[in-house]
């Protein structure tokens, strides 16, 4: 097991070059053909982040945790932050279905390095929740005054989150050639998931006899630790972390296994 995890890291970092191109092309090209090309990567959680604060603070006149203190901009702010960090998740998983079979050419070439489709997904999607969280640093700033040094935990933060997503990426890329359905359950599940993840309202709001399955959730350990190193200015959950980069790290060698091993029979389906 160790020698095959070897193995994994070794020939994914002989491909980083090719990676690295890939990831280019996959930023570029989600707004080919449009005027302002990846200019929109700004401009779409820029105008998120303007009506959620809008909404929340204007319209509902909502409060995240009802204390007294807390302004309605902080609730749109605090929304914001669990969202892109969802949305980092829910774009690599929803489009992993359809990544190999999008790319016929590539299957039948023999010595194409097909696992670093998953790879290139989960880059762009982290280079979009790159500049979300640029515009979520400036809100924090310019509406709020705030600017917590806990921010550098961010990407430790990340950590489980990147593993299980690229290891259940690869998983449903190889799934989603065999089974093209799969792509559309991902969709609603994805969905649910996202309703069952504290995004919306903080866990302290659920009833107790339900938070069980918001503990086994792991999305809502990763967006409960966004929120405390951005917006609280708090350490994240160092247990967690601990467990969720094991978990991830497992998570992301079996779905590469699975990959390698169902990759054969890509060529025949298609």
């Amino acid at each position: 097991m160790v020698n095959t995890k070897k193995f994994m890291l070794r020939h994914l970092w002989n491909q980083k070059s090719l990676i690295n191109q890939f990831i280019k092309r996959e930023v570029i090209g989600r707004y080919r053909g449009s005027y302002l090309g990846i200019v929109w990567s700004f401009i779409n959680p820029l105008m998120m982040l303007l009506i959620y604060t809008y909404f929340f603070s204007v319209v509902f006149k909502a409060k995240w945790g009802g204390g007294a203190g807390e302004s309605q901009v902080e609730f749109a702010l605090i929304l914001f932050c669990g969202l892109i960090t969802f949305n980092l998740f829910s774009d690599v998983i929803t489009r992993s279905p359809s990544i190999v079979i999008n790319n016929p050419n590539y299957v039948k070439k023999v010595v194409f390095p097909l696992e670093i489709f998953p790879i290139t997904i989960l880059g762009s999607a982290l280079v979009h929740f790159l500049i979300s969280l640029f515009i979520l640093t400036s809100g924090l700033i310019l509406l709020m005054g705030i600017f917590n040094w806990t921010i550098i935990f961010v990407p430790i933060v990340l950590l489980p989150l990147l593993f299980m997503s690229l290891g259940l990426s690869w998983f449903f890329a190889s799934l989603g050639v065999f089974i093209r359905d799969i792509g559309q359950f991902l969709g609603i599940a994805v969905q649910a998931l996202m309703f069952l993840s504290p995004i919306f309202y903080p866990i302290s709001i659920i009833p107790e006899k339900f938070r069980f399955f918001y503990y086994i959730n792991p999305i809502s350990y990763v967006v409960e630790d966004m929120r405390k190193v951005i917006i609280l200015g708090q350490l994240p959950d160092w247990s967690w972390l601990f467990i969720g980069t094991i978990i991830g790290v497992l998570l992301s060698w079996l779905g590469y296994a699975w990959f390698q091993k169902t990759k054969g029979g890509f060529a025949d389906v298609l």
